[in-house]
């Protein structure tokens, strides 16, 4: 008897390929026919497993930036309805016409003018010399202290005196002293004080040899009225003894101070 022969052993390619069908059983073996390399490689690398870095690239996803943290916000509060639609019609500011401005009662004006005049009367009578020193001022002046029962300062103008007469004489009974008269008007618009008067005395060649200024006091002797008031247009005489300062008196002056 033969042993039987064994069969022939199939080379490692046919195991990679893909089983044929029963349809592939009756084509031709593969020795006969040619094989196609390219498409039996391609499927070879389809159905490999990834590589280890692919597929950890594929299992790890993209890290996303850090958000920055969000602060709250409050929500702005919405106005009333009616608010808005008069926000909405309301003009400019430029092209309306200005609001009319409240009127005063009329009593306030009337105070505001009482304490404005009563102001006005507190300064005339706490400064009433030097306003009644003025010509301007002197006549309203004297007018309200008639009204307020105030005292009112003479007024002073030593210029408006005119003097009428003068005499200066030696008196015959006294040696070395002189007798002096003399006679002025008050020609002022108000009545002035008692003037002070100045006398000076001059020898023959104009030289002044001696002077004196004498007060209403001095003139007007004890029995005058030194305090008294000489009114406008108002006349007076006065007599009074000096002391000669030399024989040698030839003229004398007067002066109102």
């Amino acid at each position: 008897m033969t042993e039987p022969t064994p069969p022939p052993r199939r080379p490692l390619a046919t195991f990679l390929r893909a089983t044929p069908g029963p349809a592939a059983a009756s084509e031709p073996s593969a020795k006969d026919a040619p094989e196609p390399a390219a498409p039996a490689e391609e499927a070879l690398q389809a159905h490999m497993p990834a590589t280890d870095a692919e597929a950890a690239e594929e299992a790890i996803p993209a890290a996303e930036p850090p958000s920055e943290p969000r602060v709250a916000q409050p929500e702005p509060v919405s106005a009333p309805a009616s608010a808005q639609e008069e926000s909405a019609v309301v003009a400019p500011s430029f092209t309306r016409a200005p609001a009319a401005a409240p009127r005063a009662p009329r009593w306030q004006w009337g105070l505001v003018g009482g304490l404005v005049a009563l102001l006005v009367v507190q300064i005339m009578v706490a400064d009433r010399a030097n306003l009644a020193a003025d010509a301007g001022s002197r006549p309203w002046v004297a007018g309200l202290c008639s009204v307020l029962r105030c005292e009112l300062p003479a007024w002073h103008e030593p210029t408006a005196f005119s003097m009428i007469s003068r005499d200066v004489r030696p008196v015959p009974t006294q040696p070395g002293a002189l007798q002096v008269q003399a006679s002025f008007r008050n020609d002022a618009r108000w009545g002035q004080a008692w003037p002070q008067l100045r006398l000076s005395l001059s020898d023959a060649d104009g030289r002044v040899i001696g002077t004196g200024v004498f007060a209403p006091q001095d003139y007007l002797g004890p029995d005058g009225d030194a305090t008294s008031i000489l009114e406008p247009g108002q006349s007076a005489q006065i007599a009074f003894r000096v002391r000669e300062p030399a024989a040698s008196t030839v003229a004398f002056t007067f002066e109102f101070l």
